[in-house]
């Protein structure tokens, strides 16, 4: 295979949850070298899809550990890269492993997430003993994720490396917008990161896609939320923008849904163009950005 011809290499961080793993499946279809990176490795199949075993395109994707706060365990595997797409974030923040495991009960941690929380600085202007290195400490527990951690700084110090490594498009699973069940700092931790990303590093293409609620029935809990999204975008649709307050109250639970598989591949199909860049919004957009990427590839399940 020539220069000219060589598949195009994705890092995906986050790789293994339930968009993550599906930009993983789309960049495989259009014949890219795929690495995953998260903390857990290969995804738990029956979390992410309908079934508890591997889909064979899974086993063209190399799954890596490591953990996104830091950097040394994967800068490695950055090297080469044509795309690198973020695609980690948090609704809430609670530690979802003690809401499991019933230590703590999911009020504790709609609770948490709307009580008052320290915000941290931009972590390119956090400084460590020698002045020229951001100073970063990995959370040690899942009480310590916040959204500015995981919303944005994760992103930044990501894209920081990624722009250092000389990749070409960088893309940053953002929101299209709140919801009223969410805090504000949710939606603002997502815009921080993307004005922090075009701002720091002008020379490296990003690519803000801002998805509406995502759905699929590998995950049958977000069908009806998905129905319900439908009905009301439906209704309220040709009133959108002259609502008022309600318009920014209902946020992202009035707009249309997207099927999770459709995203992705707008998500690859806005990486592999040129001239995609920036905030990637309009449901026409995604629909239209899927169509061009299923067109180049045979699909496969």
């Amino acid at each position: 295979m020539s220069a000219s011809t060589a598949a195009k290499k994705l890092v995906v961080c986050g790789g293994s949850g339930f968009l993550g793993s599906r930009i993983c499946k789309a960049a495989v279809r259009r014949g890219w070298d795929v690495t995953s990176i998260s903390r857990s490795g290969e995804p738990q199949w029956k979390t992410v899809t309908s079934s508890p075993t591997p889909p064979p395109w899974a086993h063209k994707v190399f799954w890596e550990r490591a953990d996104i706060f830091r950097p040394a365990e994967y800068v490695a595997l950055l090297k080469g890269a044509d795309y690198v797409v973020h695609t980690m974030g948090i609704l809430l923040e609670a530690d979802y492993k003690d809401v499991i495991s019933g230590r703590e009960s999911p009020i504790a941690g709609l609770k948490r997430a709307f009580s008052p929380a320290a915000r941290s600085a931009n972590p390119l202007e956090r400084r460590g003993p020698n002045s020229t290195t951001p100073e970063f400490k990995p959370p040690t527990s899942g009480r310590q994720l916040t959204y500015e951690m995981m919303n944005r700084d994760s992103a930044i110090l990501l894209a920081k490396e990624a722009a250092r490594e000389h990749v070409a498009a960088f893309g940053y699973i953002s929101a299209a917008a709140g919801a009223p069940v969410l805090p504000g700092r949710y939606i603002t931790t997502k815009r921080e990161a993307e004005h922090v990303i075009v701002a720091e590093f002008p020379e490296m293409r990003g690519v803000f896609f801002r998805p509406p609620f995502m759905y699929d029935s590998s995950r049958p809990f977000t069908l009806p939320i998905a129905a319900a999204a439908t009905a009301l975008d439906t209704v309220i649709g040709p009133f959108k923008g002259k609502l008022g307050g309600l318009d920014t109250l209902l946020g992202a639970a009035a707009l249309r849904p997207l099927k999770v598989d459709l995203v992705a591949e707008a998500v690859v199909e806005g990486l592999a163009d040129e001239h995609v860049k920036g905030v990637v919004e309009d449901v026409r957009d995604f629909n239209e950005l899927e169509s061009r990427s299923l067109a180049k590839a045979p699909n496969f399940s």
